[in-house]
């Protein structure tokens, strides 16, 4: 244990995510360590963040103005609707190149446990955007774990009503992967997921 300041920043970054307590303490001293100059960037960066993010009034992903970017750009389809999860998942989706379409961000996943139900997601908003009628295609990509299955089928019977097309990203192998190392659910949505060569 330290006093004063030192531990109080420990302390601090010991709430953020996936910092544990010997993370924090690198940390505060690489910032002790750090040139002042640095250090006042980051902590100008970390206020600007809180004052210019907002969240998109369309799809609810990080933006700057009204509308995220993929909301604004025209070159999107309006037809294909990708639900993911958080505004990281925008991102790791977008990197890929291969969607075109637009996103709606449900702000988390079902979890009992932690006390988060349909209630607490955005799925209202989804609901009121999908009544428009323009979504032909609804792609569900939450995250492959107990939460992110239990939120895609929770969607896909609210909305089987509706008419749409709901699909699943398909899940599997990483490339670069041994088949020894899969664990069994990965290794059998692979077989169930498998395509013709």
């Amino acid at each position: 244990m330290y006093e004063g300041a030192i531990q109080d920043l420990i302390d601090e970054l010991g709430r953020l995510p996936g910092v544990g307590p010997k993370s924090a303490q690198r940390i505060a001293f690489h910032l002790l360590s750090a040139d002042p100059v640095d250090v006042n960037r980051l902590a100008t960066t970390m206020r600007r963040v809180k004052e210019v993010v907002r969240f998109c009034t369309t799809c609810f992903n990080v933006a700057e103005e009204e509308q995220c970017r993929v909301c604004r750009d025209t070159r999107r389809s309006d037809e294909v609707l990708c639900v993911v999860e958080e505004p990281k998942d925008v991102v790791a989706i977008e990197r890929t190149g291969e969607f075109r379409g637009r996103y709606h961000v449900l702000g988390g996943a079902i979890n009992p446990l932690e006390g988060i139900g349909p209630d607490q997601l955005r799925i209202r908003e989804l609901m009121a955007r999908l009544s428009a009628g323009t979504v032909k295609e609804l792609i569900l990509a939450t995250d492959p774990n107990t939460e992110g299955e239990a939120t895609a089928t929770y969607l896909a019977l609210l909305v089987k009503p509706m008419g749409l097309t709901v699909t699943r990203l398909a899940s599997g192998l990483p490339v670069g992967g041994d088949l020894e190392y899969a664990d069994e659910i990965t290794l059998g949505r692979a077989f169930v997921g498998r395509r013709a060569v």
